[in-house]
């Protein structure tokens, strides 16, 4: 083994007493120098410190590790530097997308209420729109009343009620007028004036005729009040049951707290019509004014939810305009004749001067074709005149038992006579606001 020698090592030359006694092994090649070894042998070399060399790339952006002194520095003059501050770019962030779960597979039937109608278990939880009515309470057909017409009603009859073809589409059609006439009212009563400044057109009569379709389908008060001031007849369209008039109502006004009270002086029609009539006496009839008026009408709309006023011819007369202060709606009666319709297309003129133009404009004018002379006119031309000024016309037909100016026996009158009464009724209901003031 040949050891290397150098000035750096001079100090290692001398070995501790344990290495004193080694023997050179150069001088005694041939001994063995396993043998010769001491037990323990200790070899301290001493190398160079590493130098790190630092790459180029990194020196040019080293740190120099001196410190600066503040107060060593020396400025000539002072000098001025310029930063420009760039503002970081705001990047907005993108709200991330909704995330929708996956309805659960499988079980279709589930999805519907007719998969769980025959109690059927789903496999995965249900929605509480599931749980409808029909799920629920049970499919059952809609059981539908006794059908009314004609063949509809006899199949119903002789299949012993197990065929139910429902009602005839007449018998809808005059249902669904008569869900028109029962319209809903909130608040006091609404005042309803039927005129024309011709007599002898059946204005009375409509107004009965009026009167008996509203009581025959709704379930409220109706009541018409007799005030023509040249002695009214239209208690003589019912049959009588009281002589009391309007006069006595002004006299008893104070004592009338009830509707029994005030009961005791109407005519009732089997259509629960109720009828106040005028005075018979010319004399008192003349007496009866606007303030009469208004103390019959004030307790007429404690009691009752429709008022229907039968006014006289004198248009200008004081109780005329005590009526149409309180009217929702007016009905204009014309005849089939010339002079007939004239008279009440002069009526809705007078109406419109004196400040009732809305009311025109919302009236419904009952042509009266029973009068003289409608076969002789045209009433198309009739209709379309009055079309162009009030809301809608209805023609009502000839009818035996309104020509004799007698007794109305209204379950007696002729079907189309009834359609009619019915359709003006309808008309007239749905011109009156449903709210009062409204």
């Amino acid at each position: 083994m040949t050891t290397k020698r150098n000035e750096s090592d001079d100090h290692e030359a001398s070995l501790g007493a344990d290495n004193a006694a080694s023997v050179d092994l150069i001088d005694s090649p041939s001994r063995d120098i396993a043998s010769r070894l001491p037990e323990s042998l200790t070899i301290e070399v001493s190398l160079p410190t590493t130098v790190h060399a630092a790459p180029e790339d990194e020196l040019a952006v080293a740190i120099v590790e001196v410190p600066v002194n503040p107060g060593a520095i020396e400025t000539a003059e002072p000098s001025t530097m310029s930063i420009t501050v760039v503002p970081p770019k705001v990047v907005e962030k993108q709200p991330e997308p909704p995330v929708i779960p996956e309805l659960p597979a499988g079980d279709d039937r589930g999805s519907t209420r007719r998969g769980r109608l025959r109690g059927e278990v789903s496999t995965s939880p249900e929605a509480a729109s599931m749980l409808t009515p029909d799920r629920l309470i049970g499919r059952k057909r809609r059981l539908r009343g006794r059908p009314e017409g004609g063949w509809n009603a006899f199949v119903y009859a002789v299949t012993l009620h197990l065929v139910n073809l429902g009602d005839s589409p007449k018998v809808i059609a005059r249902k669904a007028v008569e869900a028109r006439i029962d319209k809903r009212f909130e608040g006091g009563a609404r005042f309803i004036p039927v005129l024309t400044r011709k007599g002898g057109v059946g204005k009375t009569t409509i107004t009965a005729l009026l009167g008996m379709a509203l009581a025959e389908t709704r379930e409220d008060r109706i009541i018409a009040i007799d005030a023509n001031p040249d002695r009214g007849t239209l208690s003589e369209r019912v049959n009588k049951q009281t002589r009391s008039t309007v006069r006595d109502v002004v006299t008893m006004a104070p004592t009338i707290t009830s509707f029994n009270d005030f009961t005791t002086m109407v005519s009732r029609d089997e259509t629960r019509l109720d009828i106040l009539a005028s005075d018979t006496d010319p004399l008192l009839s003349e007496a009866f004014d606007e303030n009469d008026y208004n103390v019959v009408a004030d307790l007429a709309a404690r009691f009752y939810s429709i008022v229907l006023t039968d006014c006289g011819t004198g248009i200008v007369h004081s109780v005329m305009r005590a009526t149409l202060q309180r009217a929702d709606s007016v009905v204009i009666v014309s005849g089939g004749s010339v002079d007939e319709a004239r008279l009440a297309s002069e009526t809705l003129t007078w109406l419109e001067a004196n400040g009732y133009g809305d009311l025109v404009r919302n009236a419904i004018v009952a042509l009266n074709t029973a009068t003289q002379g409608t076969n002789l006119v045209k009433l198309e031309e009739i209709e379309a005149h009055f079309k162009s000024r009030v809301r809608e016309i209805v023609r009502i037909p000839y009818d035996p038992q309104l020509a004799a100016g007698s007794v109305i026996n209204y379950k007696d009158l002729k079907p189309l006579t009834k359609a009619s009464a019915l359709e003006l009724a309808a008309l007239v209901t749905d011109g009156l606001p449903a709210r009062q003031g409204g």
